[in-house]
């Protein structure tokens, strides 16, 4: 099982959009790097969602429940994109801000804090479960 944290602006797709669909497609993803970490998507594979913008925090679980596929909504000239397919989860009980990640030692390498302006990255077990406990999921 592989950890990702997936990134979106609550204004146009929050993580309560998420969960009332229950299951949806992840798509719209145009950069190249955030592309590649999509295609290394497993079934079952954990997803933190993050909510960018004005209260940027993590706001909830999720999982992978299909893999990388060819994205509906690309241009049909250019790159391949693709999507990937997000079962929800649970909201946390408290979210875990961008603020309280920044000031947490254990957190200094996120690929969140390194790679700030991709959509998409990869996250270590270790962070995921430390993230995890600072909302106080149990």
């Amino acid at each position: 099982m592989a950890y990702w944290l997936v990134k979106t602006e609550p204004g146009a797709y929050s993580f309560a959009d998420l969960q009332a669909k229950q299951e949806d497609m992840w798509e719209g993803v145009r950069n190249y790097q955030a592309r590649n970490y999509l295609q290394q998507m497993q079934v079952n594979d954990a997803v933190l969602v993050y909510h960018s913008g004005k209260k940027p925090q993590v706001v909830g679980t999720a999982t992978v429940s299909k893999a990388a596929y060819a994205d509906p909504t690309a241009p049909t000239q250019g790159p391949a994109w693709v999507a990937v397919d997000l079962k929800a989860g649970q909201t946390l009980p408290q979210p875990v801000s961008l603020k309280q990640i920044k000031g947490h030692e254990a957190l200094q390498n996120m690929a969140l804090l390194k790679q700030s302006r991709l959509s998409v990255v990869p996250l270590t077990q270790a962070e995921h479960d430390l993230i995890l406990a600072l909302a106080k999921y149990a």
